[in-house]
């Protein structure tokens, strides 16, 4: 098979100015939340460690410096009821009515704690049960589970805790309501200061070596949007973070639904526009609410419902996702947690074999990849980069503001890397449909000049040229990370060089500036060489 590439069609500019808007997110940057019935899956146990999932959370380690942190959470965690005589990590049953891709009624034994001891260096936040489930051994649970958890995460092992997901959700729930419909922000403070009075409790009694300023904390309220039925503001002001023990302000996020109508991959996903609309709710909201410590997202991915076939797979998803994250890093959101599950169609990887799904790199993780890469070990800044001029063939203005995207980091106060995006949807497939038939369209490609200020120092500079690679927005397989692949076929996800993909690729500064030639569909790092993240890890 042969791609027809199209000659250039177009020319933007971009000015990178000082750092003086960057902003630096906090380390883990991308880091993961993993469905909790899920969790046995991805982690494995003492005698049977699933060690493509850790082959993959080292790669993302060997970039950032330090392996993401992993959220052990969602629906499930407010349907998992524990029992002591369980002999296997969980029971789960299924109501297809309820949900057909996890489990809606949950049993955890002994041998679930095993899975947290499995990756090393990594640091977990276990999810409590606080929706209860309408099962009334859940308080029992909770004490008993606090126990078991704090004394398999010890100081080490312990990023902070988590009670209850999404309880703006509780009383409208699509899975089935467990609050009733007049549930407000005082009703969910209370039973959350008692729970984790609680769980307080618990740990002075089993692990008082958890109970330091460095130690003792939570994400929360870990509400699933910024327009539910309960409000972070109210939440706030009715006195969530009475003890000052809320270390991170989490919220979720999602671009929209797997069955939402009009979904489409450039309208939805590959589309800068709509992405900045859906993060700038939550800077707001944060703005409004200024609890003094950092803003997360401890859920988020592209599409609720775990994901659209043909979408949330796909390369474009990849995109997607490098956008995202690059974005969110950009206006303050300090880290940010992808969501994914066993069989769910956005998942970064799928970790074990299963009727519906083969253990799997997917598209998605190689979006996280690149943007590890852009941020690098060396603790960098990040802006988003204006895109200020730019001429087309026909003289017509070129830059499309949803699909011309850059960000520029900086170290030291100098740009150090850029990320260019060009998230125009070229499909590979004849119409998209993943068949045979291949596109005979040629893909453009479009030139992306950057004036770089203070970069007259680096004149006649080489720049190291990184690409994310793949044949379209459609594509669902060959992918590539600056020729590195770590599908799981190959190495068990461990990175193993291409020989069919060009790497080495360089540039030159002139005049201050540098140029790159983008096709559509594809993303770009280019490594200025000034800080000691260059992006490479291997």
């Amino acid at each position: 098979m042969s791609i027809v590439i199209a000659e250039p069609t177009n020319y933007a500019v971009g000015s990178v100015a000082s750092a003086v808007n960057a902003i630096q997110p906090l380390d883990g940057f991308i880091s993961y939340s993993i469905e909790f019935s899920s969790f046995p899956d991805f982690a494995g146990n003492i005698s049977n460690p699933n060690e493509f999932s850790d082959n993959l959370l080292e790669n993302l380690g060997a970039l950032a410096g330090i392996k993401p942190y992993i959220r052990v959470g969602g629906n499930t965690q407010d349907y998992a009821i524990y029992n002591s005589e369980l002999a296997i990590a969980i029971n789960g049953t299924y109501n297809n009515s309820r949900s057909p891709d996890y489990p809606t009624t949950i049993e955890i034994g002994p041998a679930y704690f095993e899975s947290y001891s499995t990756w090393p260096n990594v640091k977990f936040a276990h999810g409590f049960n606080l929706g209860g489930n309408h099962d009334d051994r859940q308080w029992e649970t909770l004490l008993v589970t606090a126990a078991l958890a704090c004394k398999a995460l010890g100081k080490d092992k312990l990023y902070w805790w988590e009670y209850g997901n999404e309880p703006d959700l509780f009383a409208t729930s699509s899975q089935g309501p467990v609050r009733p419909s007049n549930y407000n922000e005082s009703d969910y403070v209370a039973e959350w200061l008692n729970g984790t009075r609680a769980i307080k409790s618990v740990l002075e009694a089993n692990c008082p070596d958890l109970l330091g300023n460095d130690t003792y904390g939570y994400l929360a309220p870990s509400f699933g949007g910024t327009g539910n039925h309960l409000k972070a503001p109210l939440t706030w002001a009715d006195g969530l973070d009475e003890d000052k023990d809320i270390k991170l302000f989490s919220s979720h996020n999602y671009i929209s639904g797997a069955q939402s109508l009009g979904v489409t991959l450039q309208g939805t996903l590959m589309n800068h526009t709509r992405t900045a609309l859906s993060i700038g709710a939550h800077v707001a909201e944060n703005a409004t609410i200024r609890p003094g410590i950092p803003y997360i997202l401890g859920e988020t991915n592209s599409l609720y419902n775990q994901g659209r076939p043909g979408l949330s797979d796909s390369f474009g998803a990849a995109l997607w996702a490098i956008d995202f994250a690059a974005y969110c890093a950009a206006a303050g959101v300090a880290r940010v947690h992808f969501h994914m599950g066993t069989d769910y169609r956005y998942a970064a990887w799928q970790p074990v074999d299963t009727p519906k799904t083969p253990r799997a790199t997917k598209p998605p993780y190689y979006g996280n990849v690149a943007v590890a890469a852009f941020l690098g070990h060396d603790g960098a800044s990040v802006a988003q980069v204006e895109f200020t001029g730019a001429s087309s063939n026909n003289g017509s203005s070129a830059v499309d503001k949803e699909t011309d995207v850059a960000y520029a980091a900086y170290v030291g106060g100098a740009v150090a890397r850029i990320l260019v995006l060009n998230l125009r949807a070229y499909n590979y497939t004849l119409n998209g449909t993943g068949g045979a038939d291949f596109n005979p369209e040629p893909r453009p490609v479009r030139t992306y000049g950057f004036e770089v200020e203070g970069a007259g120092g680096l004149e006649g500079a080489l720049v190291t040229v990184r690409r994310l690679y793949a044949n379209g927005s459609d594509a669902v397989t060959g992918i590539a990370w600056d020729g590195w692949s770590y599908n799981y076929e190959l190495d068990g996800g461990r990175p193993v060089r291409l020989g069919n993909v060009t790497t080495g690729e360089t540039l030159r500064v002139v005049g201050g500036g540098v140029e790159v030639r983008v096709p559509d569909s594809q993303a770009v790092v280019l490594d200025f060489g000034t800080g000691t993240g260059t992006g490479t890890g291997y």
